[in-house]
């Protein structure tokens, strides 16, 4: 799965996910003011969703859709994650599930069926939220990975596993150092590279990749160098203070190795001044164009641009 992401990227000449995390309150307002219930913002939360994907789907190769944004609506709410998800990949993006799953064992394998996987029934086999990658937290060790890196092999899916997470707050436990030395970044980056070590392709990267935060770029350059097989899924790119500059650390000398997160930056950019006038799919659409911009000049100056 690494490498047809990686074909995405090139394809567009874009490392950018949108990331699909609609809040109603993100909503315009001629799309909120007739709704009532969970059900009435989830309907209006999916025509949001589904506009910008037919808007943008030959801009980037990926959207990234976080799931607390669906669940606070209920099932309403999840039907609204599963049809985002489906009409995604239908319209050829790669899907990224952000559900930073978590457990171990036959319930870590359950949570994997859900979103990577299969559930039977009487040996029918369904899908409940396909995606093409899901989000985990290994911090449990290789007992919390193993049945999420299983599905993996099994059905060509990819995980991004929370490494060097971009929250101001994350060094209180990440950058502390344990008994050999290394970072409790270094050591998740070490295990996922570990468990992910037959899930490389012919890029050089593992369908096992790792979470790192664009707001953290020594330690993402640390990571980068550390283990060149990891992929990295780079959020906090914009709203959450990251810059292009800081992030071209997180890439390998090709310009590969990452895509980068922008959510409220894209989904909201028809509520900035420039883009006044605007539909939220126009602004949307130009705002994408000029984070592709910002990160190739950013890779440029990088001496990473291909």
């Amino acid at each position: 799965m690494i490498d047809k992401l990686i074909e995405g990227i090139k394809s567009t000449g874009n490392p950018t996910a949108v990331g699909l995390d609609t809040s109603f309150d993100y909503l315009p307002d001629n799309m909120k003011k007739n709704c009532r219930t969970p059900l009435d913002a989830a309907k209006a939360i999916t025509e949001f969703n589904l506009t910008l994907i037919d808007r943008l789907h030959k801009l980037v190769p990926a959207v990234k859709v976080q799931v607390a944004y669906y669940e606070m609506y209920g099932v309403a709410g999840m039907q609204a994650f599963a049809d985002t998800l489906a009409a995604a990949k239908k319209s050829g993006l790669i899907t990224i599930a952000d559900c930073k799953r978590n457990d171990i064992g036959s319930t870590a394998a359950c949570y994997s069926a859900a979103y990577l996987g299969k559930t039977n029934i009487n040996g029918e086999e369904f899908s409940p939220f396909e995606a093409d990658f899901l989000t985990v937290n290994g911090y449990l060790g290789s007992d919390g990975l193993n049945p999420f890196i299983a599905d993996c092999e099994k059905y060509r899916k990819g995980i991004f596993a929370l490494v060097k997470t971009s929250n101001p707050s994350s060094g209180q436990l990440q950058d502390k150092s344990m008994e050999n030395g290394a970072t409790l970044y270094e050591n998740m980056a070490e295990l996922v590279v570990e468990c992910g070590k037959n899930l490389v392709g012919k890029y050089g990267y593992s369908s096992a990749g790792a979470v790192i935060g664009a707001t953290h770029p020594a330690q993402a350059q640390d990571v980068r160098k550390k283990f060149p097989s990891l992929f990295f899924l780079i959020p906090g790119y914009g709203a959450q203070g990251g810059s292009a500059d800081g992030l071209a650390v997180c890439f390998d000398n090709n310009g590969l190795g990452g895509i980068v997160n922008n959510s409220r930056g894209i989904i909201c950019a028809y509520k900035k001044d420039k883009y006044n006038g605007q539909t939220y799919a126009q602004a949307a659409e130009n705002a994408v164009i000029e984070m592709r911009e910002d990160i190739f000049g950013a890779l440029k100056r990088a001496g990473k641009a291909r």
